[in-house]
């Protein structure tokens, strides 16, 4: 609920770039606080959400819970999720309306990726063993590649240009402009990088002890791979919008795809321990955006 509360003030509440930015200010400094042992006041309901997260990571390192969070496998999960979380809507508030680069993409990506994941592993697979190593956060990276293709032409409307200035040279963009053959090659790119990081997400998933955070994560990527399927057949044409998914036709294909994906990835269970397969160079790409 906080999550959502936070997105929704920066994207649709607040329309002035100052407003924005000093509301995340804010929580940071909310956080930091709360972080610190101190007892914010003045707090809307929401704000007291972020207050009791913090409360719940603090009372699990009283009770001797390791921290198994993070590339070091020694972090709160659960604060470098809020941490995370919060640069992405720093991000978003002074992105809106301005060109962005690739790295700022990346950037934007891998940080989102970092919170997204920590947040699956800390309500779903809390305690259980999981990979600390690069691939840890590629899978959640290549569902944001995806969720940025299939919202590109909304995003566009909000003021949100998610194409890299590199391909655009900085001149504007409508949603006619989508479908220019320098466009499609670039959204072809991506749907690239966002396979190879759903390859490389199931194998780190193979190694994710809890039963249920591995059913979860197959899920996830089955309903990014369904657009994925839908953009390659529209030519790398991206629409205004995707009704087929919310359908009772859609939602079964992705249900079918994610319980494929999750019975394919227990075979492998064995060869767990073995470490995780060396990544290639496209999935080398997508572990570079959370970096």
């Amino acid at each position: 609920a906080y999550f959502r509360w936070l997105d929704d003030t920066v994207d649709e509440r607040l329309v002035d770039q100052r407003e924005r930015r000093a509301f995340v200010a804010r929580q940071r400094t909310l956080l930091a606080q709360a972080t610190a042992g101190a007892a914010p006041t003045d707090v809307s309901p929401e704000e007291a959400l972020l207050v009791s997260l913090v409360r719940s990571a603090q009372a699990s390192a009283r009770r001797g819970e390791p921290a198994v969070g993070g590339l070091d496998g020694r972090s709160d999960g659960l604060l470098l999720c809020l941490h995370s979380m919060l640069d992405v809507m720093d991000l978003d508030a002074r992105r809106r309306g301005s060109p962005v680069t690739q790295d700022e993409l990346d950037d934007y990506t891998g940080r989102l990726a970092i919170a997204v994941t920590e947040a699956l592993h800390h309500c779903i697979g809390h305690g259980r063993c999981s990979p600390h190593d690069e691939t840890r956060y590629v899978a959640v990276a290549g569902a944001h590649i995806t969720h940025m293709l299939r919202d590109l032409a909304e995003d566009l409307d909000a003021g949100y240009l998610n194409i890299p200035s590199e391909v655009i040279a900085d001149r504007p963009v409508s949603f006619q402009d989508l479908h220019t053959p320098e466009l499609r090659d670039w959204v072809r790119d991506r749907v690239a990088l966002a396979r190879s990081s759903f390859a490389t997400g199931r194998r780190c998933l193979a190694q994710t002890e809890s039963p249920r955070c591995r059913l979860a994560g197959h899920a996830y990527i089955a309903r990014f791979e369904w657009v994925l399927d839908t953009v390659e057949r529209d030519g790398y044409r991206l629409r205004r919008s995707y009704p087929e998914r919310a359908t009772w036709r859609g939602g079964l294909t992705i249900a079918a795809d994610g319980a494929r994906s999750a019975l394919a990835g227990a075979r492998p269970a064995a060869r767990r321990t073995r470490g995780v397969p060396k990544p290639g160079p496209a999935e080398r790409s997508a572990n570079r955006t959370v970096g």
